[in-house]
């Protein structure tokens, strides 16, 4: 199974008062990943909404925490594709921990194509679900 990769370091407003950090950012991290990921596939959430008229609203997130992560760890978050339907995607992530060689947390999101002026769900336009196809090896 491919997989996408990226890193980042932990900023200091990603932390709470324990000095870790806060676990609603896991969130931001995930889509923090998708959007690199997007980037190396030739297109942003910009040109999405430009060329097709639609956007991808979450309707589902999960995270399991394994273990804390503090200001200026580097972590790397991993991207895999659990499930690509017609309307919708599932993205799993890992994020490792570089700095403690510890598994940080681990999830998912759930992602559906929707139209951006009737707020209604659509099909994933062909030309992401080939380059989302061919990424993953599902091809």
């Amino acid at each position: 199974m491919s997989i996408f990769k990226t890193t980042m370091r932990v900023s200091w407003v990603d932390t709470d008062a324990a000095g870790v950090v806060h676990f609603s950012n896991y969130f931001r991290f995930f889509e923090k990943a998708e959007e690199e990921f997007y980037n190396k596939l030739g297109f942003n959430f910009d040109k999405i909404n430009e060329k097709y008229g639609i956007w991808f609203p979450r309707v589902e997130a999960y995270c399991k925490y394994k273990s804390p992560s503090k200001f200026n760890d580097i972590l790397e978050i991993e991207i895999h594709l659990e499930e690509l339907k017609e309307k919708a995607v599932k993205y799993g992530f890992k994020v490792h921990n570089r700095t403690t060689e510890k598994e940080a947390a681990e999830g998912y999101v759930v992602i559906v194509a929707a139209d951006k002026k009737k707020n209604k769900a659509v099909r994933i336009p062909e030309e992401i679900k080939r380059k989302l196809m061919r990424f993953f090896g599902r091809i």
